[in-house]
Protein backbone atom coordinates (compact mmCIF):
# COMPACT_ATOMS: atom_id res chain seq x y z
CA UNK A 1 0.00 0.00 0.00
CA UNK A 2 1.06 3.63 -0.82
CA UNK A 3 1.57 5.50 2.48
CA UNK A 4 1.54 9.41 3.57
CA UNK A 5 -1.01 9.84 0.91
CA UNK A 6 -4.40 12.20 0.68
CA UNK A 7 -7.53 12.35 -1.59
CA UNK A 8 -7.60 13.40 -4.71
CA UNK A 9 -10.06 16.33 -3.63
CA UNK A 10 -7.55 17.46 -0.78
CA UNK A 11 -5.06 19.49 -1.58
CA UNK A 12 -1.29 18.74 -0.33
CA UNK A 13 1.06 21.27 0.17
CA UNK A 14 2.28 21.78 3.20
CA UNK A 15 0.66 25.46 5.50
CA UNK A 16 -2.36 25.09 2.67
CA UNK A 17 -3.35 21.87 3.60
CA UNK A 18 -6.22 22.84 5.37
CA UNK A 19 -7.36 26.08 4.08
CA UNK A 20 -10.16 26.30 1.48
CA UNK A 21 -11.27 29.85 0.92
CA UNK A 22 -9.63 32.81 -0.61
CA UNK A 23 -7.40 34.30 2.21
CA UNK A 24 -7.81 37.95 3.13
CA UNK A 25 -4.98 39.58 2.10
CA UNK A 26 -4.44 43.29 3.13
CA UNK A 27 -0.95 44.49 3.34
CA UNK A 28 1.01 45.29 -0.49
CA UNK A 29 4.42 45.58 -1.14
CA UNK A 30 4.28 46.70 -4.43
CA UNK A 31 8.04 48.73 -4.26
CA UNK A 32 11.24 47.24 -5.68
CA UNK A 33 12.50 50.80 -6.56
CA UNK A 34 11.87 52.63 -3.60
CA UNK A 35 12.96 56.48 -3.39
CA UNK A 36 15.65 56.77 -1.01
CA UNK A 37 15.97 60.97 0.15
CA UNK A 38 13.74 64.44 -0.80
CA UNK A 39 16.16 65.26 -3.11
CA UNK A 40 14.92 62.44 -5.85
CA UNK A 41 17.63 59.81 -5.54
CA UNK A 42 16.80 56.08 -5.91
CA UNK A 43 17.63 53.26 -4.32
CA UNK A 44 18.33 50.29 -6.61
CA UNK A 45 17.55 46.45 -5.11
CA UNK A 46 18.51 45.29 -2.89
CA UNK A 47 17.82 47.92 -0.69
CA UNK A 48 17.73 48.62 3.39
CA UNK A 49 16.25 50.65 5.63
CA UNK A 50 18.05 53.76 6.40
CA UNK A 51 20.05 53.61 9.26
CA UNK A 52 20.41 49.57 9.20
CA UNK A 53 23.45 47.50 8.09
CA UNK A 54 23.22 47.43 3.90
CA UNK A 55 22.66 43.76 2.73
CA UNK A 56 26.59 42.32 1.60
CA UNK A 57 27.31 43.80 -2.47
CA UNK A 58 27.96 40.39 -3.33
CA UNK A 59 24.74 38.83 -2.45
CA UNK A 60 22.32 38.95 -5.72
CA UNK A 61 19.67 36.11 -4.60
CA UNK A 62 18.45 34.22 -1.81
CA UNK A 63 18.71 30.32 -1.29
CA UNK A 64 15.98 27.53 0.17
CA UNK A 65 17.98 24.59 0.97
CA UNK A 66 14.83 22.98 2.05
CA UNK A 67 11.84 22.38 0.43
CA UNK A 68 7.93 23.98 1.26
CA UNK A 69 10.37 27.22 2.86
CA UNK A 70 7.30 29.74 3.74
CA UNK A 71 7.15 33.19 2.78
CA UNK A 72 4.81 36.09 3.78
CA UNK A 73 2.85 38.74 2.73
CA UNK A 74 4.52 41.15 4.90
CA UNK A 75 7.38 41.06 7.57
CA UNK A 76 6.32 39.76 10.66
CA UNK A 77 3.01 38.37 9.66
CA UNK A 78 2.96 35.03 10.02
CA UNK A 79 -0.84 35.07 9.28
CA UNK A 80 -0.07 36.62 5.91
CA UNK A 81 1.02 33.37 4.24
CA UNK A 82 2.05 33.88 0.43
CA UNK A 83 3.89 31.32 -0.93
CA UNK A 84 6.30 27.97 -0.59
CA UNK A 85 9.47 26.98 -1.99
CA UNK A 86 11.01 24.18 -4.31
CA UNK A 87 14.06 22.73 -2.28
CA UNK A 88 17.37 24.66 -3.78
CA UNK A 89 15.12 27.53 -4.87
CA UNK A 90 17.12 30.83 -5.66
CA UNK A 91 14.77 33.71 -4.86
CA UNK A 92 15.60 37.34 -6.43
CA UNK A 93 17.03 39.30 -3.14
CA UNK A 94 15.18 42.77 -3.21
CA UNK A 95 15.66 44.53 0.10
CA UNK A 96 15.63 43.39 3.45
CA UNK A 97 13.44 45.14 6.63
CA UNK A 98 13.52 44.42 10.73
CA UNK A 99 9.90 42.85 12.25
CA UNK A 100 8.81 40.61 14.25
CA UNK A 101 9.09 36.92 14.48
CA UNK A 102 12.61 36.85 12.71
CA UNK A 103 16.14 37.13 14.93
CA UNK A 104 17.99 38.77 11.80
CA UNK A 105 15.86 40.48 8.43
CA UNK A 106 13.03 40.06 6.82
CA UNK A 107 14.22 39.55 3.08
CA UNK A 108 11.80 41.17 -0.02
CA UNK A 109 11.76 38.37 -2.78
CA UNK A 110 8.83 39.21 -4.66
CA UNK A 111 5.85 40.69 -5.33
CA UNK A 112 4.20 40.89 -1.41
CA UNK A 113 7.24 38.22 -0.62
CA UNK A 114 9.15 38.05 2.45
CA UNK A 115 11.07 35.29 3.85
CA UNK A 116 12.94 34.93 7.62
CA UNK A 117 17.31 35.40 6.98
CA UNK A 118 17.16 32.43 9.57
CA UNK A 119 15.92 30.55 7.32
CA UNK A 120 17.49 31.04 4.01
CA UNK A 121 21.14 32.03 3.03
CA UNK A 122 22.48 34.64 0.47
CA UNK A 123 23.99 33.63 -2.40
CA UNK A 124 26.21 35.10 -5.04
CA UNK A 125 24.34 33.54 -7.59
CA UNK A 126 22.05 34.76 -9.50
CA UNK A 127 17.87 34.33 -9.15
CA UNK A 128 16.79 31.47 -11.10
CA UNK A 129 15.26 32.32 -14.73
CA UNK A 130 11.85 30.82 -16.12
CA UNK A 131 11.34 27.30 -15.89
CA UNK A 132 12.07 25.53 -19.18
CA UNK A 133 9.00 23.52 -19.64
CA UNK A 134 9.55 20.57 -21.58
CA UNK A 135 8.09 20.07 -25.19
CA UNK A 136 5.63 17.56 -23.74
CA UNK A 137 4.27 20.59 -21.42
CA UNK A 138 5.02 18.43 -18.02
CA UNK A 139 7.34 19.58 -15.56
CA UNK A 140 8.60 15.98 -14.14
CA UNK A 141 9.30 12.38 -16.60
CA UNK A 142 5.79 10.37 -15.04
CA UNK A 143 5.78 6.21 -14.80
CA UNK A 144 3.10 4.20 -14.05
CA UNK A 145 3.42 1.24 -12.11
CA UNK A 146 3.46 -2.39 -13.32
CA UNK A 147 1.18 -5.02 -13.39
CA UNK A 148 3.25 -6.87 -10.59
CA UNK A 149 3.92 -3.43 -8.77
CA UNK A 150 7.13 -2.46 -7.31
CA UNK A 151 9.60 -1.86 -4.98
CA UNK A 152 10.74 1.42 -3.85
CA UNK A 153 14.41 2.06 -1.93
CA UNK A 154 15.00 5.51 0.52
CA UNK A 155 18.61 5.25 -1.47
CA UNK A 156 20.36 3.50 -4.61
CA UNK A 157 23.10 1.44 -2.73
CA UNK A 158 20.44 -0.56 -0.71
CA UNK A 159 18.03 -0.69 -4.17
CA UNK A 160 17.67 -4.05 -5.25
CA UNK A 161 19.90 -5.90 -2.74
CA UNK A 162 17.89 -4.91 0.64
CA UNK A 163 14.32 -5.32 1.83
CA UNK A 164 12.31 -2.43 -0.09
CA UNK A 165 11.03 0.70 2.13
CA UNK A 166 8.08 0.33 0.82
CA UNK A 167 5.40 -1.08 -1.63
CA UNK A 168 3.86 0.63 -4.86
CA UNK A 169 0.33 -0.88 -5.88
CA UNK A 170 0.08 -1.74 -9.97
CA UNK A 171 -1.22 1.49 -11.83
CA UNK A 172 -0.11 3.91 -9.40
CA UNK A 173 2.01 6.88 -11.35
CA UNK A 174 5.16 8.43 -9.98
CA UNK A 175 7.20 11.53 -11.26
CA UNK A 176 10.75 11.33 -11.22
CA UNK A 177 13.90 13.48 -11.68
CA UNK A 178 16.70 11.02 -11.90
CA UNK A 179 17.72 7.98 -13.83
CA UNK A 180 21.01 5.66 -12.82
CA UNK A 181 22.21 2.35 -13.48
CA UNK A 182 23.34 -0.21 -11.01
CA UNK A 183 24.66 -3.72 -11.77
CA UNK A 184 23.13 -3.23 -15.04
CA UNK A 185 19.71 -2.13 -13.70
CA UNK A 186 18.08 1.46 -14.21
CA UNK A 187 16.54 3.03 -11.50
CA UNK A 188 14.77 6.00 -11.41
CA UNK A 189 14.13 8.61 -8.71
CA UNK A 190 10.73 9.80 -7.66
CA UNK A 191 10.04 13.53 -6.84
CA UNK A 192 9.92 12.53 -3.24
CA UNK A 193 13.60 10.39 -3.02
CA UNK A 194 12.24 6.58 -3.33
CA UNK A 195 14.70 4.47 -6.54
CA UNK A 196 12.74 2.03 -8.35
CA UNK A 197 13.95 -0.16 -10.74
CA UNK A 198 12.36 0.50 -14.10
CA UNK A 199 11.76 -2.57 -15.09
CA UNK A 200 8.74 -2.88 -12.59
CA UNK A 201 7.31 0.35 -14.30
CA UNK A 202 6.04 1.54 -17.60
CA UNK A 203 6.61 5.28 -19.65
CA UNK A 204 3.41 7.82 -19.41
CA UNK A 205 2.77 8.52 -23.04
CA UNK A 206 1.22 12.25 -22.38
CA UNK A 207 -1.16 13.51 -25.18
CA UNK A 208 0.31 15.36 -27.50
CA UNK A 209 -3.12 17.14 -27.99
CA UNK A 210 -3.02 20.94 -27.61
CA UNK A 211 -5.89 24.51 -27.88
CA UNK A 212 -6.13 27.00 -30.52
CA UNK A 213 -4.76 30.61 -30.18
CA UNK A 214 -7.82 32.81 -30.95
CA UNK A 215 -6.70 35.28 -34.19
CA UNK A 216 -8.89 38.45 -35.30
CA UNK A 217 -11.49 36.55 -36.50
CA UNK A 218 -12.23 35.29 -33.33
CA UNK A 219 -14.04 31.91 -32.38
CA UNK A 220 -14.53 30.24 -36.11
CA UNK A 221 -12.75 27.49 -35.86
CA UNK A 222 -13.82 23.69 -34.39
CA UNK A 223 -12.54 20.17 -33.69
CA UNK A 224 -14.04 16.96 -34.99
CA UNK A 225 -15.77 15.64 -32.72
CA UNK A 226 -15.87 11.80 -34.24
CA UNK A 227 -13.95 10.89 -37.31
CA UNK A 228 -15.59 11.77 -40.79
CA UNK A 229 -14.32 10.60 -44.27
CA UNK A 230 -11.19 12.77 -44.49
CA UNK A 231 -10.98 13.99 -41.09
CA UNK A 232 -9.58 12.85 -37.96
CA UNK A 233 -10.95 13.27 -34.60
CA UNK A 234 -10.06 16.39 -32.96
CA UNK A 235 -8.96 17.66 -36.34
CA UNK A 236 -8.71 21.75 -36.43
CA UNK A 237 -11.18 23.21 -39.28
CA UNK A 238 -12.66 26.82 -40.08
CA UNK A 239 -16.55 27.20 -39.78
CA UNK A 240 -17.42 29.54 -42.73
CA UNK A 241 -21.23 29.27 -42.28
CA UNK A 242 -23.66 26.69 -40.66
CA UNK A 243 -27.31 26.47 -41.77
CA UNK A 244 -30.34 23.60 -41.71
CA UNK A 245 -27.42 21.37 -38.97
CA UNK A 246 -24.82 21.58 -41.79
CA UNK A 247 -21.51 23.64 -41.54
CA UNK A 248 -19.02 24.57 -44.08
CA UNK A 249 -16.06 23.99 -43.55
CA UNK A 250 -14.20 24.85 -47.25
CA UNK A 251 -14.78 26.16 -50.12
CA UNK A 252 -17.58 23.63 -51.20
CA UNK A 253 -17.43 21.22 -48.35
CA UNK A 254 -20.06 20.58 -46.03
CA UNK A 255 -19.99 18.58 -42.60
CA UNK A 256 -22.63 17.34 -40.07
CA UNK A 257 -22.67 19.99 -37.27
CA UNK A 258 -23.22 17.55 -35.02
CA UNK A 259 -19.95 15.71 -35.74
CA UNK A 260 -18.13 19.39 -34.83
CA UNK A 261 -16.78 20.69 -31.13
CA UNK A 262 -17.18 24.71 -30.98
CA UNK A 263 -16.04 27.07 -28.32
CA UNK A 264 -18.68 29.64 -27.59
CA UNK A 265 -18.14 33.01 -26.86
CA UNK A 266 -19.39 34.37 -23.74
CA UNK A 267 -19.84 37.69 -22.05
CA UNK A 268 -17.29 38.07 -18.85
CA UNK A 269 -19.30 37.37 -15.46
CA UNK A 270 -19.42 40.45 -13.24
CA UNK A 271 -16.88 39.58 -11.27
CA UNK A 272 -14.12 40.28 -13.81
CA UNK A 273 -13.57 44.09 -13.13
CA UNK A 274 -12.58 46.16 -16.22
CA UNK A 275 -11.82 45.32 -20.00
CA UNK A 276 -8.31 44.02 -19.43
CA UNK A 277 -8.49 41.30 -16.64
CA UNK A 278 -7.84 37.64 -17.66
CA UNK A 279 -10.77 35.25 -16.94
CA UNK A 280 -11.20 31.29 -17.96
CA UNK A 281 -14.54 30.12 -19.01
CA UNK A 282 -15.28 26.63 -18.65
CA UNK A 283 -18.49 25.46 -21.06
CA UNK A 284 -19.56 21.90 -19.91
CA UNK A 285 -22.10 21.33 -22.29
CA UNK A 286 -19.30 21.43 -25.24
CA UNK A 287 -16.44 20.13 -22.86
CA UNK A 288 -14.52 23.58 -24.08
CA UNK A 289 -12.22 26.18 -22.20
CA UNK A 290 -12.26 29.92 -23.75
CA UNK A 291 -9.06 31.91 -22.19
CA UNK A 292 -10.10 35.67 -22.32
CA UNK A 293 -9.12 39.04 -22.08
CA UNK A 294 -11.74 41.45 -20.51
CA UNK A 295 -14.43 39.81 -23.83
CA UNK A 296 -11.90 38.98 -26.14
CA UNK A 297 -11.13 35.27 -26.29
CA UNK A 298 -7.43 34.65 -26.66
CA UNK A 299 -7.17 31.07 -26.27
CA UNK A 300 -9.31 28.14 -26.72
CA UNK A 301 -8.99 24.26 -26.35
CA UNK A 302 -11.24 21.00 -24.84
CA UNK A 303 -11.31 19.47 -21.77
CA UNK A 304 -12.56 16.83 -19.53
CA UNK A 305 -14.25 18.61 -16.73
CA UNK A 306 -15.90 15.77 -14.11
CA UNK A 307 -17.81 12.55 -14.56
CA UNK A 308 -22.13 13.10 -13.54
CA UNK A 309 -22.97 12.41 -10.38
CA UNK A 310 -23.01 13.50 -6.72
CA UNK A 311 -19.31 13.64 -5.90
CA UNK A 312 -17.57 13.84 -9.47
CA UNK A 313 -19.59 16.70 -10.99
CA UNK A 314 -17.58 19.90 -11.70
CA UNK A 315 -19.85 22.79 -10.27
CA UNK A 316 -21.29 24.97 -12.32
CA UNK A 317 -20.76 29.01 -10.68
CA UNK A 318 -17.97 31.16 -10.77
CA UNK A 319 -14.97 31.61 -8.55
CA UNK A 320 -11.31 32.94 -7.93
CA UNK A 321 -8.52 30.51 -8.32
CA UNK A 322 -7.63 30.36 -4.58
CA UNK A 323 -4.11 28.34 -4.71
CA UNK A 324 -1.66 27.46 -7.41
CA UNK A 325 0.50 24.96 -6.98
CA UNK A 326 3.47 23.17 -9.44
CA UNK A 327 2.03 19.87 -8.87
CA UNK A 328 0.36 18.29 -6.32
CA UNK A 329 -0.61 14.00 -5.33
CA UNK A 330 -4.46 13.19 -5.87
CA UNK A 331 -5.31 9.77 -5.05
CA UNK A 332 -8.04 8.03 -3.30
CA UNK A 333 -6.51 6.35 -0.33
CA UNK A 334 -7.17 8.50 2.81
CA UNK A 335 -10.15 9.78 4.27
CA UNK A 336 -11.80 12.49 1.79
CA UNK A 337 -11.71 15.49 3.84
CA UNK A 338 -15.58 17.05 2.77
CA UNK A 339 -17.27 14.36 4.49
CA UNK A 340 -17.28 10.66 6.11
CA UNK A 341 -17.78 8.69 3.24
CA UNK A 342 -15.39 6.01 3.02
CA UNK A 343 -12.47 5.72 1.13
CA UNK A 344 -12.25 3.53 -1.40
CA UNK A 345 -15.34 4.19 -4.25
CA UNK A 346 -14.15 2.07 -7.52
CA UNK A 347 -10.53 1.22 -8.16
CA UNK A 348 -8.16 2.62 -6.02
CA UNK A 349 -5.60 5.25 -7.52
CA UNK A 350 -2.88 7.30 -6.67
CA UNK A 351 -0.96 9.96 -9.29
CA UNK A 352 2.00 11.74 -7.44
CA UNK A 353 2.75 15.15 -8.52
CA UNK A 354 -0.44 15.91 -10.91
CA UNK A 355 1.19 18.92 -12.79
CA UNK A 356 0.12 22.45 -13.09
CA UNK A 357 -2.48 22.50 -10.27
CA UNK A 358 -5.15 25.35 -10.18
CA UNK A 359 -7.82 24.99 -7.28
CA UNK A 360 -10.56 27.79 -7.80
CA UNK A 361 -13.60 26.10 -6.45
CA UNK A 362 -12.33 24.53 -2.51
CA UNK A 363 -10.53 21.12 -3.78
CA UNK A 364 -11.60 21.55 -7.67
CA UNK A 365 -9.15 22.31 -9.97
CA UNK A 366 -7.74 22.90 -13.36
CA UNK A 367 -4.52 20.75 -13.73
CA UNK A 368 -2.88 18.88 -16.45
CA UNK A 369 -2.82 15.13 -16.84
CA UNK A 370 -0.65 12.53 -17.96
CA UNK A 371 -2.61 9.18 -17.87
CA UNK A 372 -5.52 9.91 -20.74
CA UNK A 373 -6.33 11.88 -23.89
CA UNK A 374 -9.70 11.64 -23.80
CA UNK A 375 -10.02 15.48 -23.75
CA UNK A 376 -13.24 16.74 -24.69
CA UNK A 377 -15.20 14.17 -23.31
CA UNK A 378 -15.87 13.69 -19.26
CA UNK A 379 -13.33 11.80 -17.66
CA UNK A 380 -12.19 12.95 -14.12
CA UNK A 381 -13.26 12.75 -10.53
CA UNK A 382 -14.72 16.62 -10.65
CA UNK A 383 -11.83 18.89 -11.42
CA UNK A 384 -11.04 20.46 -14.97
CA UNK A 385 -8.28 18.32 -16.61
CA UNK A 386 -5.84 19.69 -19.45
CA UNK A 387 -3.26 18.31 -22.03
CA UNK A 388 -0.09 19.28 -20.96
CA UNK A 389 0.96 21.92 -22.85
CA UNK A 390 -2.88 23.95 -22.48
CA UNK A 391 -2.07 23.54 -18.91
CA UNK A 392 1.54 24.81 -18.48
CA UNK A 393 -0.10 27.45 -20.51
CA UNK A 394 -2.90 28.04 -18.92
CA UNK A 395 -1.03 28.16 -15.79
CA UNK A 396 1.47 31.09 -16.74
CA UNK A 397 -1.42 32.77 -18.18
CA UNK A 398 -3.46 32.93 -14.58
CA UNK A 399 -2.75 34.63 -11.11
CA UNK A 400 -1.25 34.65 -8.93
CA UNK A 401 1.88 34.45 -10.65
CA UNK A 402 4.05 30.99 -9.77
CA UNK A 403 7.38 32.77 -9.57
CA UNK A 404 10.83 30.16 -10.40
CA UNK A 405 11.91 28.50 -7.46
CA UNK A 406 8.14 28.50 -5.72
CA UNK A 407 6.23 25.73 -5.26
CA UNK A 408 2.98 27.00 -3.86
CA UNK A 409 1.20 30.47 -4.05
CA UNK A 410 -1.73 32.22 -2.55
CA UNK A 411 -3.15 35.03 -4.18
CA UNK A 412 -2.55 38.77 -2.51
CA UNK A 413 -3.94 41.98 -2.90
CA UNK A 414 -1.66 42.64 -5.57
CA UNK A 415 -1.94 39.76 -7.40
CA UNK A 416 -5.10 38.19 -7.46
CA UNK A 417 -6.56 34.87 -8.76
CA UNK A 418 -7.77 34.62 -11.69
CA UNK A 419 -11.67 34.36 -12.32
CA UNK A 420 -13.00 31.26 -13.58
CA UNK A 421 -16.83 30.51 -14.76
CA UNK A 422 -18.03 27.17 -14.90
CA UNK A 423 -21.24 26.89 -17.06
Amino acid sequence: MRRDRQDAKTPTFGFLRATKTLLPWRLGVLAILLSASASGDVLLPPWTEAGAVPLPTWAKSVAAAKAETPLFAAPGRLDLRRATTLADARLPLYGAARGAQCDGRWLHVGLESWVCSDKVELSADPPQDESVIASDGLPYRYYFVGKNGANGYESLERAGDDAPDEQLDPGFAVATTEERSKSGARFVKTRHGTWIDTSELGAARPSGFHGEDVGPDGLTFAWVARPTRGHMRREVVRVLEEKSGKARIGESEWIDARALVRPTLAAPPPEVRGDRERWIDVDLATQTLVAYEGARPVFATLVSTGMPGHDTATHKGTFRIWVKLLSSTMDNIGPIADDARPAAEGPRYSMEDVPYVQFFDKAIALHGVFWHDDFGHVHSHGCVNLAPRDAARLFAFTGPRLGPGLAAILPSHADPGTVVRVR
